[in-house]
């Protein structure tokens, strides 16, 4: 939260102290944003963006879930849009489940009797799923749009692997390949507009980076035989940047009885623009709904795993 007097200053050089903030445990400002409903709220959702972007773009669809009297919230991971930290460099992907913990932790304080979503995309699905099996029993259910379940195939070839691995060891700062923006949409206008944000990270993908990365899949492909927790899995279709094997797998090996796999058609891939998949903002309101009136301690299951295509 704003802390009067305090020098720090965003990348940007906007005062933390003239905004909303948390410092994690290693003392970095993390930039907050809060989407509170007129009313009572009536559960927490928590949202992770993806790779290179930050919160911002997640106005509208926080917009939508705050008319169903949602408190949502969010900050910029470190290295991220207005947050303190290297430009996409991070000692070890714990550090983004830590500080996701610590913030919903934080929410959780102050409403305490309030059942907690996590919403996640991309990079921010890895985070959500890690997170969320840290402690199974805390959240009413996860949404996971495109997560990062699985490297693609194509450009995670076993050669490409050793030469990151050994790249790493020698120059771990070498920049990659940047994420081609028109993989993000079909829509040329949200390609410009993701284009033109100054917030977003267009350099390329650090070989640290990318490794951080392929750890945080394994470790997800270990965890997901004992996810129990209630998912909604919402997936582009020809998906360039987050395999869409990745979806298959987790809804395929998940022991939940409470799943769903939402194939969103008309994706080309995993949108870092989350107004694309308004089409399919009616499942993500199905998997909260029926839930809001429930202790996150004891969420309403679904009834049978269910597949939509």
């Amino acid at each position: 939260m704003p802390e009067p007097g305090d020098p720090r200053k965003t990348p940007q050089g906007v005062p933390y102290a003239d905004l909303k903030h948390i410092v994690n445990a290693d003392g970095l400002h993390l930039f907050c944003r809060y989407w509170e409903p007129e009313a009572q709220p009536r559960a927490l959702v928590y949202v992770a963006h993806g790779a290179g972007e930050h919160s911002g773009p997640y106005d509208e669809i926080a917009l939508r879930l705050k008319e169903l009297s949602l408190l949502v919230f969010a900050h910029d991971h470190v290295g991220h849009g207005q947050s303190e930290g290297d430009r996409m460099i991070i000692k070890d992907f714990q550090v983004y489940v830590r500080d996701s913990l610590q913030h919903i932790d934080q929410m959780k304080a102050q409403h305490p009797s309030l059942p907690v979503f996590i919403l996640g995309h991309s990079m921010g699905g890895a985070i959500s799923i890690l997170t969320a099996s840290e402690r199974a029993n805390d959240f009413a259910g996860v949404v996971l749009i495109s997560p990062l379940v699985q490297m693609n195939p194509d450009s995670a070839t076993p050669f490409k692997v050793f030469v990151a691995k050994v790249m790493n060891q020698l120059a771990p700062s070498l920049p990659l390949g940047s994420i081609q923006s028109n993989w993000i949409s079909r829509d040329h206008k949200k390609v410009e507009a993701y284009d033109q944000d100054a917030l977003n990270y267009h350099g390329g993908l650090r070989v640290s980076f990318a490794m951080q990365l392929m750890g945080a899949v394994e470790r997800i492909q270990r965890v997901i035989p004992a996810i129990a927790w209630p998912f909604l899995l919402l997936q582009g279709d020809t998906d360039k940047l987050c395999d869409i094997s990745g979806a298959r797998l987790m809804f395929e090996q998940a022991a939940s009885a409470d799943k769903k796999l939402k194939l969103v058609l008309p994706l080309a891939s995993c949108s870092l623009r989350l107004i694309q998949l308004r089409p399919a903002f009616h499942e993500l309101s199905d998997l909260i709904r029926p839930r809001i009136m429930s202790s996150p301690l004891n969420p309403l299951s679904g009834g049978p795993t269910t597949t939509v295509k």
